[in-house]
């Protein structure tokens, strides 16, 4: 390496100011610009998948969710916000949790609950005490349960596969791999949300820290309390259905609302795995990653507490 080059180098990470003193290349637009890249090929599966309506799903969660972040930023008189595309990627997690022939108002309505109530009242990005697309959905689900649980569509009608499963019915299981099930717009294939998390995780934006703890901990769990004993079929009709491939790779990795420490995230995606399992296996509902992740949330203080690293030196619990 050049002198030359050397003194660029050390001109990026000696600044005389506040903390953080070594900054990164990424900040948080192009932070949200991989993630939805990463959410493209669900997105796009999907919209194949489920046709014409998914696709106005999408796009209205993610247009309403921008609108509505804009409109807020103008009333609580703060800088417009909507550049960094953090409002794009709620609407679109939002979207990709909804059903495919859900009625777009109800859709608007929930966007709106995701950017004003859950992020944009607690101070914007950075501020939220939970993820907004999931505390949306889970608002959706309590006002709108007739809709939210129907995912019948021109290309599937029936129960999803965990429902099947959970009544005691066969499910196919390569069809849930690939995504030809019933479901939500962006859960049903598996494939598809792997490839974007893998672009993720190369890019370093996340780590297999929480999602790897999530999944390990909930294989476990429905291994012990599934009443299946070591049935491979079942574990993967599991792994494969519903929301949980979707929710422990883009939302429970979320940066605002997951622990900070190491050890946090090791636990952080523990409690989770065991909270999906339970709503899982005894809960009345075949589905349980939204709720278990925003019990979740509610944890990472206290988890951050117990987990956070001692103080050394004078002062510090060993001095």
């Amino acid at each position: 390496m050049s002198e030359n080059t050397e003194k660029k180098e050390a001109k990026k990470l000696l600044k005389v100011s506040s903390n953080p003193h070594v900054r990164d290349g990424m900040n948080t637009r192009s932070i949200m610009l991989a993630v939805v890249i990463a959410l493209m090929p669900a997105t796009i599966f999907g919209i194949i998948n489920f046709g014409y309506h998914a696709f106005l799903v999408v796009a209205t969660a993610v247009g309403f969710s921008v609108l509505a972040e804009f409109v807020m930023c103008k009333i609580l008189k703060k800088p417009v916000s909507i550049s960094d595309c953090s409002a794009i990627v709620t609407g679109l997690l939002l979207g990709l949790n909804l059903p495919p022939m859900f009625p777009l108002w109800m859709t608007a309505v929930g966007a709106c609950f995701a950017i004003v109530v859950v992020k944009m009242l607690f101070g914007g990005l950075g501020q939220n005490f939970m993820n907004p697309a999931l505390g949306a959905r889970c608002f959706l689900v309590i006002s709108f349960a007739k809709y939210m649980t129907n995912f019948n569509c021109d290309a599937y009608t029936g129960a999803t596969p965990l429902a099947v499963l959970k009544s005691g019915g066969a499910v196919n299981i390569y069809d849930m791999v690939i995504g030809r099930t019933a479901g939500t717009i962006g859960e049903t294939s598996m494939i598809a949300i792997v490839l974007g998390a893998c672009f993720l995780i190369a890019l370093g934006i996340i780590d297999l820290r929480i999602p790897g703890m999530y999944i390990l901990s909930f294989v476990i769990f429905i291994l012990i309390f599934g009443k299946r004993g070591f049935d491979f079929n079942f574990v993967c009709a599991h792994l494969a259905g519903g929301g949980l491939m979707l929710g422990a790779f883009f939302m429970a990795t979320d940066y605002v609302t997951r622990p900070i420490t190491k050890k946090g995230q090791y636990v952080y995606g523990i409690l989770l795995g065991i909270l999906t399992g339970i709503f899982r296996i005894f809960g009345a509902s075949a589905e349980g990653v939204s709720y278990a992740i925003i019990l979740g949330n509610l944890l990472v203080p206290l988890i951050e507490k117990i987990t956070l690293p001692k103080a050394f030196g004078k002062g510090g619990e060993n001095s």
